[in-house]
């Protein structure tokens, strides 16, 4: 079947540069992530700046509280949430928090973004609990990598509508995957362009490698692992059907992929048990009112 013809090639490097302008950071965010790099740095300075906006603080508070950590006692402070989580977890649930306020006013037109958001935490916690059985360090890392990995699709939607129109529809008509109608009409990633986003923001590079590859694993360079995590998150996410992102189709699983997770096929019923129980929960945490 003959592809559709798109009128306008479209200019990627331009389209990450108008979207890192108007969904850029909060500005809180940026300079804790300064301040959590900076060895000179002190908790009380960390807490301070995350007590200037309530609201985030108020959220990483009922997060550090919540069944996801299942922490022995309350705690009712960020510097003590910093001693006990690490200072690493807490930028990462910073991160995680502020991402989905930052995208809030994205229009349901395509996609509900209630759907797109339990997709994207449900893919952040499978991300995590396959971290969990693995032994990785700072598992918050990856529910991070997860919760960011379909970001390109919100800048397709957002600035691109009529290719967003014509890819979901070529993809119901056609029934085939999203993301392969993407490449083959018009050339668009919504991987590589949620990668790019990333490295506007100027998060790490096994962040951006995680999120660009995440359809094609072992074609990243250096964070295989972490990459390799998110696919199968996905491929979970999907199957389990939790939220939609606008993908109707679970995608394939890359074998190799599989295999340099190392977890056993009788470890997962246990996984999905966990992922499920804690999908719950995360979505409450993360899209929840402020003022709860």
């Amino acid at each position: 079947m003959a592809a559709p013809h798109v009128a306008t090639k479209i200019n990627t490097d331009r389209l990450i540069k108008n979207a890192a302008r108007l969904y850029s950071l909060p500005e809180v965010v940026m300079r804790l992530d300064a301040l959590i790099d900076d060895p000179n740095s002190s908790f009380s300075e960390i807490g301070g700046v995350m007590s200037e906006d309530t609201a985030l603080a108020s959220r990483v508070l009922r997060i550090a509280n919540s069944a996801l950590f299942s922490l022995p006692s309350k705690i009712e402070t960020i510097s003590r949430a910093m001693t006990v989580i690490g200072t690493q977890q807490l930028r990462d649930l910073v991160f995680a928090s502020s991402v989905i306020k930052l995208f809030s006013g994205v229009s349901d037109e395509f996609v509900s973004m209630e759907a797109f958001w339990r997709h994207s935490i449900g893919c952040g916690i499978a991300a995590r609990v396959i971290a969990i059985a693995r032994r990785e360090a700072n598992v918050e890392r990856y529910y991070t990598l997860g919760l960011l990995h379909d970001i390109g699709r919100l800048i397709i939607y957002s600035e691109l509508p009529e290719h967003a129109q014509q890819l979901l529809s070529e993809s119901h008509k056609r029934s085939q995957l999203l993301y392969e109608v993407e490449r083959e009409i018009s050339g668009l990633d919504h991987a590589r362009i949620g990668g790019k986003l990333l490295k506007e923001w100027g998060l790490p590079a096994s962040n951006i490698e995680a999120v660009a590859y995440h359809h094609s694993p072992m074609l990243a360079e250096r964070y295989l692992l972490e990459t390799a995590t998110v696919h199968v998150a996905d491929i979970i996410a999907n199957s389990m059907q939790l939220g939609s992102s606008g993908e109707r189709f679970v995608p394939p699983l890359n074998n190799d992929a599989w295999a340099l997770l190392t977890i056993q096929a009788k470890m997962l019923p246990a996984l999905l048990h966990q992922i499920n129980e804690q999908y719950h929960e995360a979505v409450k945490l993360f899209l929840g009112d402020d003022d709860e």
